[in-house]
């Protein structure tokens, strides 16, 4: 069941917040959060708003190309593993940017 269906169903106090909580398999805190952000945003606060922020671990473009231009010119066939711990011995540029993180006082 959708949470707006629940939360019709609630409304009209035909289920008590337990048991719409229970149709949406969630606790009954949660529901209250969601009955919040709906009520303050409508169906789009109750969005996942990780979705649409970027990975802090992500990498850069330009490295990611590098990085895929390097294995098919030089390490072609080479499995994953394999590549990597080449990719870490010569210094990979997010392993220079962490070490030089870790001597940072």
């Amino acid at each position: 069941m959708r949470f707006k269906e629940a939360y019709d169903v609630w409304t009209e106090r035909r289920l008590t917040q337990e048991e719409a909580a229970r149709m949406l398999g969630v606790c009954t805190r949660t529901f209250r959060r969601y009955i919040d952000r709906y009520e303050e945003s409508g169906m789009y606060g109750l969005l996942d708003k990780r979705l649409t922020q970027a990975s802090s671990r992500r990498a850069p473009v330009d490295e990611v190309i590098a990085l895929a231009r390097q294995y098919e010119d030089r390490y072609r066939g080479w499995n994953v593993k394999h590549f990597h711990s080449w990719y870490q011995r010569d210094g990979g540029q997010r392993l220079q940017e962490a070490a030089a993180l870790q001597d940072w006082p």
